[in-house]
């Protein structure tokens, strides 16, 4: 029997997903800005460098990283109050999302290594592209919990559209990447 506390559960996993999503969201977005900054020459790459480094280090292990935990640990104990749960496709197919999620924070975590060492990673226009990927799987996450069925035809035609959608947006909004050079952080430009 699920006890009479069970939606304080639910509403805890819904906070810590929301403020992952939200994390996550302003992370890559600070990833954007961070590699821009190191096109630019210096003083200006070296400063803004070392702020952004502290900005996502903050984000990352602040915000997001507990964010997820809780997030999944919450989840974990919903599931073993209900273990019924783990047998519906909706809640299997939510596992494997939830998976990914997990996976596009470990990148996240790799890209953050990255610009902290000063190292190239993707070009601006890239990343966000790949904040986009997140905002398909939270849009997963919440129409599967929602409407609780597997309908992979209807879930993959609105992914669909919605990714065209979001591309779109960012070539229409992206704004064009600053004129800055490719110069090796800390190595004078040709």
């Amino acid at each position: 029997m699920i006890p009479t506390w069970y939606p304080g559960l639910v509403a805890l996993h819904l906070i810590f997903m929301v403020t992952f999503f939200s994390g996550t969201f302003y992370l890559v977005r600070l990833f954007v800005m961070h590699r821009q900054a190191l096109a630019l020459f210096e003083p200006d790459r070296g400063i803004l460098h070392k702020q952004y480094g502290k900005m996502e280090r903050t984000l990352l292990y602040i915000v997001t990283w507990p964010s997820l935990l809780l997030m999944i640990g919450f989840g974990v104990w919903m599931a073993w109050l209900d273990l019924a749960l783990l047998k519906q496709p909706w809640m299997q197919a939510k596992l494997g999302l939830t998976a990914l999620l997990f996976a596009y924070h470990l990148a996240n975590q790799r890209i953050y290594g990255k610009l902290r060492r000063g190292e190239k990673v993707w070009p601006a226009y890239q990343l966000r592209i790949w904040v986009q990927v997140s905002v398909l799987l939270l849009f997963a996450l919440v129409f599967l919990s929602t409407f609780k069925q597997v309908q992979w035809y209807f879930g993959v035609a609105g992914l669909a559209v919605l990714a065209v959608l979001l591309w779109l947006a960012i070539k229409a909004f992206g704004g064009k990447e600053p004129a800055t050079h490719d110069a090796e952080p800390g190595k004078p430009s040709a």
